[in-house]
C-alpha cells in the first residue's frame, strides 16, 4: 500500500528536474513582481488610507481586464502546448497569431468600457460606511490611477502573448528576466515619481501609475529584442510573416477557448463582486483586503506556478499522445504543490499579524488585513489542489467543465453565501470571510473526482496537424 502511494504521488529525479525547470523561473518572476507590488503598495500607503483604497478600487477593475487577457490566451494556449508536444511548428504559429487577434479585440472592448463607465464602476465600491470626504478622495485617487494605467494595457497584452507561447514550449527564462527588469524599473520609478525624489515631480498616486506603465513598455521591449532582434528562439521565427489563421484552427480554438475566456471574465467579476460585498460593512475593508492580497501574492506564487507546470507538462504529454505519463504526472504535480503549500502556508500564518505593521494606516485596517491573511494561509493547500485540477481539465480541452468548476461554483455557491451573510447576519467581516472560503473544500473534492475520471485525457490537435514540424526547441 505504501509503495503504491509512493509511486502515485512521488516522481523520480527526472520528473522533479523537468518540473523545476519550468516552475523556478516562473516563481522567481512572480516573486520579484509581487515583492515590488508590495513595496509599491507600501509607498502608496504612506500617502494615507484614502490613496491606498483608491488604488485598491482601480486595481479591482484592472484585475478584471488582466484576467480577460489570461482567459483570451487560455484557449490558444491549450493548442499551443499540444502542438509543441506534437512537434508542429506551423501549429504553434497559428495559435500565436490567434492570440494577437483575440487580445486585440479584448483590448478595444476593455478600453471602451473603462473610458465610458470608469467613474460609475469606481463609485460602486464606495457605498460602505465611512466619511463622505474619504469617499470623495478615494474616488479621485482611483479614477486618476485607472486612467493612467490604461496606457499600459497594450504592452501588457503583447507581453503575455509572447510569454505564454514561450512557456508553452518550456522556455520560461526570458519572461522571467524581462519581468525582473520591468519590476526593477517600476520600483525605481515609484521612488522617483510618488515622492518627487532627485528633482522629479511629486505625482503621488499618479506617479505610481506612470512608473507601472513605463515598466510595461520596458518588459515588452526586452522580449521583442531577444526574440526578433537576436533571434534566439528559432520556433518563433516567421510568426509574423502573415496574420492569417486557418478557419479550422479558429473554429477549434473558439469552441474550446470561449468557455475559458468567459470563465476568467466571470471569475474576475466574481472576485470584484466579493470585494464590493464585503466593503458594504466598511470602507476599511477595501484597504484591508488590498494589503492582504498584496502580501498573499508573495506566497501563492508556488501553487500558481505549479498550475503553469501542469498546463505545460500535461499539455505536451497529451499532444505527444502519452496518456499514461500525463495521468501519472498529474497526481505527482498535485502532491508536490500541496507539500510546498503546507510549508509556505504555515510560514504565512505565523507572520500574518506582523505584515500589516509595514503600512502606515489605521489599526482597524491592520486588524482586517491580519485576519484575511490568516484565512488565506490556512486554506492555501486547498487552493493548490483546486488550481491543479483546473489546469488539468483545461489542458485536455475540457473547457466547459472548467467553466462550471471555477466560475460556476463561485457564482452559484460562494457569492450567494457572502451576500446572505452580509445582509442577513451581524457577523463581522473577519468571520464571514473564512466561512465563505470554507465552501472551497467541496470544490476541491469535486476537482479530484473530475481528474480521476480522466475525461481530460485527449489529444485535441491530431486532426489539426500542420505541415512543418519543430526541429529545434531553441
Amino acid at each position: 500500500m505504501l509503495q503504491r502511494l509512493r509511486h502515485t504521488f512521488i516522481g523520480d529525479r527526472s520528473f522533479y528536474r523537468n518540473t523545476l525547470r519550468i516552475v523556478v523561473p516562473i516563481i522567481v518572476q512572480m516573486l520579484v513582481t509581487n515583492l515590488v507590488n508590495l513595496l509599491d503598495n507600501i509607498m502608496v500607503g504612506q500617502l494615507g488610507t484614502e490613496a491606498l483604497s483608491g488604488v485598491a478600487v482601480a486595481n479591482q477593475l484592472i484585475f478584471v481586464f488582466n484576467l480577460c487577457i489570461f482567459g483570451g490566451l487560455a484557449g490558444p494556449s491549450i493548442y499551443s502546448a499540444q502542438y509543441f508536444g506534437a512537434r508542429d511548428l506551423e501549429g504553434v504559429h497559428h495559435t500565436f497569431r490567434l492570440k494577437v487577434w483575440i487580445l486585440g479585440i479584448i483590448l478595444l472592448v476593455s478600453m471602451a468600457v473603462l473610458l465610458a463607465f470608469g467613474p460609475q464602476l469606481v463609485q460602486v465600491y464606495l457605498t460602505g460606511q465611512g466619511a463622505a470626504g474619504s469617499a470623495a478622495l478615494i474616488f479621485h485617487h482611483g479614477l486618476d490611477y485607472l486612467h493612467i494605467m490604461m496606457l499600459g494595457f497594450l504592452p501588457f497584452a503583447m507581453t503575455n502573448v509572447y510569454a505564454s507561447t514561450l512557456r508553452e514550449s518550456g522556455h520560461t527564462s526570458l519572461p522571467m528576466k524581462a519581468g525582473i527588469a520591468a519590476v526593477l524599473t517600476n520600483l525605481v520609478g515609484n521612488w522617483l515619481l510618488i515622492y518627487g525624489n532627485l528633482g522629479f515631480p511629486r505625482l503621488e498616486v499618479q506617479g505610481a501609475a506612470v512608473a507601472t506603465v513605463i515598466s510595461r513598455f520596458v518588459e515588452l521591449s526586452i522580449i521583442l529584442y531577444v526574440v526578433h532582434g537576436r533571434k534566439l528562439y528559432s520556433f518563433m521565427q516567421g510568426a509574423w510573416h502573415t496574420m492569417r489563421v486557418p478557419g479550422s484552427v479558429v473554429r477549434a480554438v473558439t469552441r474550446k477557448g470561449t468557455p475559458l475566456l468567459l470563465n476568467e471574465f466571470c471569475w474576475a467579476l466574481g472576485m470584484a463582486t466579493m470585494a464590493q460585498v464585503y466593503s458594504i460593512r466598511s470602507l476599511d475593508v477595501l484597504a484591508g483586503m488590498n494589503i492582504a492580497n498584496t502580501i498573499n501574492n508573495l506566497f501563492v506564487v508556488v501553487f500558481l506556478s505549479m498550475g503553469n507546470a501542469v498546463a505545460v507538462l500535461i499539455g505536451q504529454h497529451l499532444g505527444a499522445g502519452d496518456m499514461y505519463r500525463a495521468r501519472a504526472d498529474v497526481w505527482r504535480l498535485m502532491a508536490f504543490s500541496v507539500s510546498l503549500c503546507l510549508v509556505i502556508g504555515a510560514v504565512m500564518a505565523l507572520l500574518s499579524p506582523y505584515f500589516p505593521l509595514l503600512y502606515q494606516t489605521k489599526e482597524s485596517v491592520r486588524h482586517l488585513a491580519s485576519a484575511f491573511l490568516l484565512s488565506m494561509a490556512l486554506y492555501m493547500p486547498m487552493y493548490a489542489v483546486s488550481h491543479c485540477c483546473y489546469f488539468t481539465l483545461r489542458s485536455g480541452g475540457s473547457t466547459l467543465l472548467t467553466f462550471i468548476f471555477d466560475s460556476g461554483y463561485m457564482w452559484v455557491i460562494s457569492i450567494p453565501l457572502a451576500l446572505a451573510l452580509t445582509h442577513w447576519t451581524a457577523l463581522p467581516t473577519v468571520t464571514m470571510y473564512p466561512l465563505v472560503e470554507a465552501v472551497g473544500v467541496t470544490k476541491m473534492l469535486l476537482g479530484i473526482c473530475l481528474v480521476r475520471r480522466g475525461a481530460w485525457l485527449r489529444n485535441i490537435v491530431h486532426r489539426l496537424g500542420s505541415k512543418e514540424t519543430v526541429v529545434t526547441a531553441s
